[in-house]
């Protein structure tokens, strides 16, 4: 179920990049961009030792939820046994909106029912499907254009209705992306729009919304504005703009992390916590993280498709696993991200910042 997914500050962690994306971030640290590196890269982040402590389900994508571990076991048994939720990516990808240059909407629902059936048969307990918002710079104020958010909307909520059919928890993701050099009050405001035509688009294909998570942006400026927000004018611009869009019978809110860095990420996950705290705020809807680069950068950094650093990749992992669970409970700080070099289980970029403040 979709609580069981969420309990005690739990996260998701993201393996559900397609062969192309997985790739481009193996070529990156030298990694072979063969089906076999795939396998392996994946076998090391689910064989990961106590992963299930911070972790509550991992979402996969069509080639993983079919392969085995080196030694024949299927994945899917292997995460059974280490007590993961499976998830699986149900879309197939985001494609040219026709009739609107520079859009996207995602594809993906011909024969959807079929495909979430064999999934379920599978193992899969949960879904996602994402679809992509791009806001407008000056160039291009009118983006995003009422056509793709209305289509990405009604894509979403056909997607969800047929995943509740299939007995799967649907993740509903409409990422508003960070590229560009919009503000932050613009983001807060695309993003409010695209979640209201989703959420009208559920109701409209009755999906019950006590049975799904939300995967949402969180609101930040685009990537290229200086000096960019402090962690608490993220969390309140994104606290804002949530309890103002997500419907209070919602379970849960994932963040996506969007191609933030990952101790940053973290950190304003933790803000957002704690800035309700402040503020006395009582979160109609728990609030965790279904970070895809932000859990997993740290640990192919170190990897780098060599078995020989496979155990210090795995605690990689499992720091920033730890780290974001702290998050989500409103406890992280950021001495857990400088420890000593004698300690410290994945190297950080960052200097001690009031993330906390």
């Amino acid at each position: 179920s979709a609580h069981a997914l969420l309990a005690g500050g739990k996260g998701l962690l993201a393996i559900d990049e397609s062969n192309v994306t997985c790739n481009l971030r193996f070529a990156e640290f030298g990694v072979a961009q063969t089906q076999a590196s795939r396998r392996a890269y994946r076998q090391m982040l689910l064989t990961t030792p106590g992963l299930n402590a911070s972790i509550s389900g991992v979402i996969l994508f069509d080639e993983t939820i079919h392969q085995a571990a080196a030694d024949g076991t299927p994945f899917v048994r292997m995460m059974q046994s280490a007590g993961l939720l499976i998830g699986i990516k149900a879309d197939t990808g985001a494609k040219p909106l026709a009739g609107h240059p520079d859009e996207k909407v995602t594809e993906g629902l011909d024969g959807l029912r079929d495909r979430l059936q064999s999934y379920a048969a599978l193992g899969a307990r949960f879904a996602k499907w994402r679809s992509v918002i791009k806001v407008g710079g000056e160039a291009t104020a009118s983006l995003p254009s009422a056509a793709c958010i209305a289509a990405n909307a009604q894509a979403l909520a056909r997607y969800a209705a047929l995943c509740q059919e299939a007995g799967l928890v649907p993740i509903v993701e409409p990422e508003v992306l960070m590229e560009g050099d919009h503000s932050l009050g613009r983001c807060a405001e695309v993003t409010e729009t695209t979640l209201d035509a989703v959420f009208t688009q559920l109701r409209l294909h009755d999906v019950a919304l006590e049975a799904l998570i939300l995967k949402p942006n969180m609101v930040l400026p685009g990537l290229r504005v200086e000096p960019q927000p402090t962690d608490d004018e993220v969390a309140n611009a994104s606290l804002q703009c949530l309890l103002r869009a997500v419907p209070a019978a919602v379970p849960g809110i994932a963040f996506l992390s969007g191609g933030q860095d990952a101790v940053l990420a973290t950190a304003r996950l933790n803000a957002m916590r704690v800035r309700s705290q402040q503020l006395r705020i009582q979160l109609p809807w728990a609030l965790t993280f279904s970070f895809a680069r932000a859990l997993q950068q740290p640990a192919l950094a170190l990897w780098r498709g060599q078995d020989c650093n496979v155990e210090i990749a795995q605690n990689a992992l499992l720091h920033r696993a730890e780290c974001n669970r702290a998050a989500a409970l409103g406890i992280y700080v950021d001495r857990l991200d400088l420890r000593d070099a004698s300690s410290q289980r994945t190297p950080s970029p960052h200097t001690a910042t009031a993330h906390t403040a």
